[in-house]
C-alpha cells in the first residue's frame, strides 16, 4: 500500500498573521520566511499525526485487496472518495460504481468495503487506485485549535532556532508538542 498527496492544499491553517501576532513580530521582512515555516509545520505535523489538516486530494495504490475487502484509508479524516480503479491484465482501468463499494467514517482510519466480486485486479503491481478527499475544511477555521496549536509551535521553534546545528535546536522540540501530536495521531491497525 502507498499514499501520495495529489492536490496541495489551497491555505495553510495558520496565517501570516496569526503566525506574527504569535511571535509578536510587526516588520515584514520575515514574511516569505515564517510562510515556509508554516507549510513545513503544517507538513510535518500531518505526517507525525497522519491527519490532513486542510482539504487535499490523495490517491491510495494497492496490489491487491485485502482479506475481508476492507481497506482502511491512512489519512484522516477523510471527506469523501473521488474513484475507484481497478486495473485489468492488460493495463486497462475500470471504474467501480459507487454501488460495489462503502465508505465508513465512523472509525478513524476511516475506511471502505468492497463487496465481493467487485473490481477483481490483474496479478500487477498497484493494480488498484482509489482517489480521495481528506481533511477538516477548506479554511484555517475548520482545523481543531489544539492542531493549529501544534503548528504555530513548530513554527516558532524552527524561526527561533533557525541555525540547524546548534545544541538547543538539535535537543528540544517546543514544550508540550509531542503530547499535543500524541493525543491527535491516528493508529494504524
Amino acid at each position: 500500500m502507498t499514499a501520495t498527496r495529489v492536490i496541495e492544499p489551497v491555505v495553510e491553517p495558520v496565517t501570516l498573521t496569526e503566525m506574527k501576532a504569535h511571535l509578536r513580530l510587526t516588520g515584514t521582512v520575515e514574511d516569505a520566511f515564517l510562510e515556509q515555516l508554516i507549510a513545513s509545520a503544517r507538513a510535518q505535523v500531518e505526517q507525525e499525526t497522519r491527519r490532513a489538516l486542510i482539504t487535499q486530494s490523495w490517491r491510495l495504490y494497492l496490489d491487491g485487496w485485502p482479506l475481508g475487502r476492507v481497506v482502511q484509508l491512512p489519512v484522516a479524516p477523510v471527506q469523501g472518495i473521488s474513484q475507484i480503479l481497478v486495473f485489468d491484465e492488460d493495463g486497462v482501468p475500470h471504474a467501480l460504481s459507487e454501488g460495489d463499494w462503502r465508505l465508513d467514517k465512523s472509525t478513524s482510519p476511516a475506511r471502505i468495503r468492497v463487496k465481493p466480486g467487485a473490481g477483481l485486479p490483474s496479478s500487477a503491481v498497484m493494480s488498484i487506485e482509489i482517489d480521495f478527499t481528506a481533511g477538516y475544511g477548506t479554511a484555517a477555521s475548520d482545523v481543531p485549535a489544539d492542531l493549529r496549536q501544534s503548528v504555530r509551535l513548530l513554527a516558532a521553534h524552527w524561526f527561533e532556532y533557525r541555525e540547524a546545528g546548534t545544541e538547543l535546536a538539535m535537543a528540544s522540540m517546543p514544550h508540550g508538542l509531542d503530547r499535543l501530536l500524541a493525543a491527535n495521531r491516528v493508529r494504524l491497525l
